[in-house]
């Protein structure tokens, strides 16, 4: 039983909420309000381990321990089914992703009188959080924070810059906007950033478009053993623990299923997981509507003796009819966080058994969730995975079959 004043819950946007309904900034189940609004720690309240936690927007709950971020991975989760009146047969353990496990990020740089500015955000705000510190990133792309500092001071152009950083299989993959690069000394400089650390990829895009300037050998990203072009800017799981965990669940719940879509299939990420670890005959047709992803997941499945397949399609204007589902033994998706409204109603009236459903927003989840459950299907299987740790974005897998 809890007391007045005492917290219960997080926030959807990471306050602590007490049993009355109050909500406080700062504070985590366990803790109390004192009388003067000030906040008694409780045990599971612990010391973030990062200098910018509070001003920088990149994290809401480094306050938070284990145990309360698995508990608000699992609420916000359930929270959104049971809205929607979805119940689940089984509900697997939470997966937290590990400090120092993020392979891709975008930070924020400005060049100032003094030098530069990189990090992330503040919270609610455009002024970016100069960042010193990070137990979020892995440490090759925090590595990069200083040399990138240095080079918008002397290079940035006016107003912001954006740095998109991904961990690729040859090294980081950096992509920088609003970057002026006057004269072949400027020149000089982007390819001494690239040499000197390390990077697999340096693209600049000088107001006129995107242009690498440094790729020594293609850049690609291995997905369940096979490697895969990796196009600027594609889309990534953002830790390799989340995707291993949400592909082995796929895998595991597809079952033997022969014949299978992978729907908004992007790169790959669970596809070529299906195949290298399904059975030897199955087959999946990869659904992308992004060009430069769905050549990728193409080239890729070209090495797969014809098992995986490439269809470039947009499932928003023109989603797989029930006629065409016909055609498979289960369909994965996994969408934007709008959802994939018009293609759950075509999966909802067709025959398939088993659909799994992999998503980064338990909102749009629920509401696709919910009409499939209307046309006789039951979510057996749901595991909610917090891989932006310390954030209070949170994803999820699950399994749909027919009752």
């Amino acid at each position: 039983m809890s007391g007045p004043g005492e917290i219960v819950r997080i926030a959807a946007r990471g306050d602590g909420v007490t049993a009355e309904g109050r909500h406080v900034a700062g504070a985590v189940p366990g803790d109390r309000v004192a009388a003067d609004g000030g906040v008694l720690e409780g045990a599971h309240h612990v010391t973030a381990p990062c200098p910018h936690f509070g001003p920088c927007g990149g994290c809401q709950l480094q306050h938070a321990d284990d145990t309360v971020l698995a508990d608000f991975v699992r609420d916000r989760v359930l929270g959104a089914a049971a809205r929607q009146g979805i119940e689940t047969l089984e509900i697997l353990p939470v997966h937290l992703s590990p400090p120092a496990t993020r392979r891709r990020a975008s930070l924020h740089g400005l060049r100032t009188a003094k030098g530069a500015v990189l990090g992330f955000r503040a919270g609610g705000s455009h002024r970016i959080v100069d960042m010193k510190a990070c137990p979020v990133l892995h440490e090759q792309l925090f590595a990069l924070s200083g040399p990138l500092r240095a080079f918008i001071a002397a290079h940035g152009g006016k107003g912001g810059i954006e740095a998109r950083l991904t961990l690729a299989d040859q090294g980081p993959d950096v992509a920088l906007t609003n970057v002026a690069l006057d004269g072949l000394a400027a020149t000089e400089a982007a390819l001494d950033l690239a040499r000197e650390n390390g990077l697999a990829r340096l693209s600049i895009d000088q107001g006129y478009g995107t242009e690498t300037m440094w790729e020594p050998e293609p850049v690609s990203v291995t997905l369940s053993g096979i490697p895969v072009d990796l196009p600027p800017g594609a889309f990534l799981q953002a830790t390799i623990d989340a995707q291993e965990r949400m592909a082995s669940d796929a895998i595991a719940w597809i079952g033997d299923a022969s014949v299978v879509a992978d729907l908004f299939a992007g790169l790959g990420t669970f596809a070529f997981g299906l195949l290298t670890a399904g059975p030897a005959k199955r087959k999946v047709l990869g659904v992308e509507a992004d060009r430069a992803a769905h050549l990728a997941f193409k080239a890729a499945g070209a090495r797969t003796g014809g098992r995986a397949l490439a269809l470039h399609r947009d499932l928003f204007r023109a989603p797989l009819q029930p006629s065409e589902l016909a055609r498979f033994d289960a369909v994965l998706l996994d969408p934007p966080r709008a959802g994939a409204k018009a293609q759950v109603a075509e999966i909802a009236a067709s025959e398939l058994a088993r659909v799994l459903y992999v998503s980064c927003n338990p909102a749009s989840w629920a509401r696709d969730a919910a009409r499939l459950v209307e046309n006789g299907f039951r979510c057996t299987k749901l595991r909610p995975v917090g891989q932006f740790r310390w954030s209070t974005h949170v994803e999820l897998v699950s399994l749909f079959e027919r009752a």
